[in-house]
C-alpha cells in the first residue's frame, strides 16, 4: 500500500505553477500511527513513546505560530467516521481545515525553516495522509 506523508515534487511544481488565485484552503485528512515513530529525525523524539495522536498534538502546538505569520488559519479540526459516500474501507482519524491567504503565502509557510525544524513531529505522527487544496468557484 502507498502511503502519502509528504508533497512529491510533480505535485507540488503542478500546484504552484497552477493559476490558482486567492484564498486557499486545504484539506488535511489524517491517519495516525498507533506509535509515533521518530526514525526520521531523532533530534525531536520525547523521552517517552507516544502515540501519533498525541505526536500530531505536539506539531499542531508549534506550528500554529507559524501559520499566524503567515496570515494562515486553522477553520476547523475534527474526528472522522466512516464515509456516508466513498469507499467504507477507507478511514481516516481526523480532518483538518486550514485556509491560507494564497498558495503564495503556503508556500511561505511551508518552506519556512522555524516551521521545518518542528514538521518531524508530524511525519513521526503519520500512517497516511491526503492534502487537497481547494479554492473558490
Amino acid at each position: 500500500m502507498t502511503k502519502h506523508i509528504d508533497v512529491t515534487e510533480e505535485a507540488g511544481r503542478a500546484f504552484f505553477t497552477s493559476n490558482t488565485q486567492g484564498e486557499v484552503v486545504m484539506l488535511n485528512l489524517l491517519k495516525y500511527n498507533k506509535w509515533a515513530d521518530y526514525s526520521q529525525d531523532k533530534s525531536l523524539e520525547p523521552e517517552n513513546e507516544i502515540s501519533g495522536k498525541d505526536a500530531y498534538r505536539i506539531y499542531m502546538k508549534e506550528v500554529v505560530p507559524h501559520l499566524d505569520a503567515a496570515e494562515s488559519e486553522v477553520l476547523f479540526m475534527g474526528k472522522c467516521d466512516s464515509f456516508l459516500i466513498g469507499p467504507q474501507d477507507e478511514k481516516w482519524d481526523e480532518m483538518i481545515l486550514v485556509k491560507h491567504k494564497s498558495k503564495e503565502r503556503f508556500l511561505e509557510f511551508a518552506s519556512n525553516d522555524a516551521y521545518l525544524k518542528v514538521k518531524g513531529h508530524r511525519t513521526a505522527a503519520l500512517e497516511d495522509s491526503r492534502l487537497l487544496p481547494i479554492v473558490e468557484k
